[in-house]
Formats: structure tokens, C-alpha cells, sequence
């Protein structure tokens, strides 16, 4: 099924000074690992190198609203987070796929 994902911030600090994405990893990919490598990655707007990603949203501030569009990936449960650097341990989850 195609999966349509709108993300809205509903703060008012600036992507820069706290930002927001979505982030939706590869099956058995380790979530704390991947966080540490991303909050590193500034230049790549705190999204590490590799291929662990099945989805994401560019880094949005205050106000501003992405969307995407994705393929569910297949049947399973998988972690997402939002990369800005310390917001990972409280801002994940799990997505299922039935």
C-alpha cells in the first residue's frame, strides 16, 4: 500500500535550533547506533551516510509542514525517529506493517 505521511511542527524554533524530520528505518537496523551517527551528519542535515533508511522527511522548523509519499514496506515492525540531535530517545516509534 502507498503510505501518505504529513508532518506539521508545531513549535516556533527555527530547523537550525530545533528541528523536526521523520525517519524510517530498515528492518533490524540499531536505533541508538543510527541516532549517534546522525546527530554528527550537520552537513547532511543530521541524516548519516548508508542505505538504513526506507523513508524521510527533510528537517523542518517551526510552523512549516512536510509531506511524503512511500511504499509500505513489507510485513514487520520497524523503528522511526526524528534525527535532530537529542530528540531521538523520546521522539521514536514503532511502525507496523500487517
Amino acid at each position: 500500500q502507498t503510505i501518505n505521511l504529513t508532518l506539521k511542527h508545531m513549535g516556533n524554533g527555527t530547523k537550525e535550533s530545533w528541528g523536526h524530520n521523520f525517519v524510517l528505518l530498515k528492518k533490524d537496523i540499531d536505533v541508538n547506533d543510527f541516532a549517534a551517527r546522525a546527530s554528527v551528519s550537520v552537513d547532511s542535515d543530521y541524516i548519516p551516510e548508508g542505505n538504513d533508511i526506507i523513508a524521510k522527511t527533510q528537517m523542518i522548523g517551526g510552523g512549516e509542514t512536510v509531506k511524503i509519499t512511500f511504499s509500505a514496506p513489507l510485513p514487520g515492525i520497524y523503528d522511526f525517529l526524528c534525527t535532530f540531535p537529542g530528540h531521538s530517545q523520546m521522539m521514536r516509534g514503532k511502525f507496523i506493517v500487517e
